[in-house]
């Protein structure tokens, strides 16, 4: 199918909801990352979700051009044009875009899709993110709920973070920050809530001890429960029925039963780079081992034209990644649960 209007992709966070599972959403650097991810969607028989980094972004356009909202962009109707040939649904989001580039990245995006919409054509991206943690909570609220009111009036989902996620990526480090600030409060989630549930579809990224980057399972201090706590708090203060549509990011090294009690407190999408990044370059590595005397040539000789074109180890990358792909659909449950032609 192709990749989901915007109806479409609120059937598909809804169902997520529903069904106590979440969508994968795949961090990618371009065609050939984006490729691994539509090939482990459609063999795990999953929907999910592409996205792209302000770094993924500007490395996609080019090192002559280095323009994050050109990257973005070229990936997008990369995305569109392919997804269709998979059979699986495909929604399209940006990923943590914080202040310092809503000017280069995000709003350039939203203009394009607006300029789409005026012509009659599908929204570029289905989401995008802002992540305003860094600033204090009720700027956070004040610039989200902003960019909310104009993202909604395109369709397009907006979400947003409260507390920090540890760690590093995209060179945003925040390894230095305090502990408190790895944690949300029952009382942040209802105050965000409040504010942006009457303007618009949200996603909340709450944080509950996530860390960007490479840890061993047992490493990482997850402490799930604070997303039931504030999803109940959200219940008391806002309405029975209310609940926020959560986010996991900073997931490596969590263990399948953390994951799982996420999705059952209302996990709907789930953030995967740094697993699929090394999937990608592992399968490229053992190749360049194996084929030493073939991609370099070695003691003037010619080396081997087969070793060093890289389609051969692209496809091995693309092969590996699409394994890893699968593997993160059938922890997230979302394998052999894509929800085909949706009406």
């Amino acid at each position: 199918m192709p990749v989901v209007n915007p109806a479409q992709y609120r059937t598909l966070l809804a169902e997520a909801r529903r069904g106590r599972y979440a969508l994968p959403a795949f961090n990618v650097t371009g065609t050939e990352t984006a490729n691994a991810v539509l090939l482990g969607l459609k063999e795990a028989q999953s929907d999910g979700i592409i996205q792209v980094s302000t770094g993924g972004a500007e490395f996609i356009s080019g090192q002559g051009v280095k323009s994050m909202a050109q990257g973005a962009i070229a990936l997008a109707d990369y995305v569109h044009h392919m997804a269709a040939q998979y059979g699986v649904n495909v929604a399209l989001h940006t990923d943590h875009c914080h202040p310092k580039h809503l000017e280069g990245f995000v709003l350039p995006l939203i203009e394009e899709t607006e300029r789409r919409r005026a012509a009659g054509r599908p929204n570029l991206f289905n989401a995008h993110m802002f992540d305003g943690s860094e600033l204090p909570l009720e700027e956070n609220i004040r610039r989200s709920s902003e960019l909310l009111g104009r993202c909604a009036a395109a369709e397009i989902v907006l979400e947003v973070e409260t507390g920090v996620v540890g760690g590093e990526e995209d060179g945003h480090d925040t390894t230095g920050v305090g502990k408190e600030k790895l944690y949300t409060t029952p009382e942040d989630m209802v105050a965000v809530h409040r504010a942006l549930a009457p303007l618009g579809i949200y996603l909340l990224a709450a944080t509950f001890g996530n860390v960007h980057g490479v840890y061993k399972p047992g490493n990482v201090k997850l402490k799930p429960e604070i997303l039931k706590d504030g999803q109940a708090a959200i219940a008391r203060t806002c309405g029975a029925d209310e609940r926020a549509l959560l986010v996991f990011h900073g997931g490596s090294g969590s263990s399948l039963e953390e994951i799982h009690a996420t999705l059952d407190y209302g996990v709907v999408k789930m953030n995967i780079d740094t697993d699929t990044q090394y999937a990608f370059t592992r399968a490229i590595a053992d190749h360049m081992f194996r084929n030493y005397d073939g991609v370099l040539k070695v003691d003037g000789e010619v080396g081997d034209k087969k070793a060093y074109d890289p389609r051969p180890y692209l496809k091995k990358a693309e092969r590996s990644m699409a394994d890893r792909v699968v593997r993160a659909c059938q922890d997230l449950r979302s394998a052999g649960r894509s929800l085909g032609r949706i009406g």
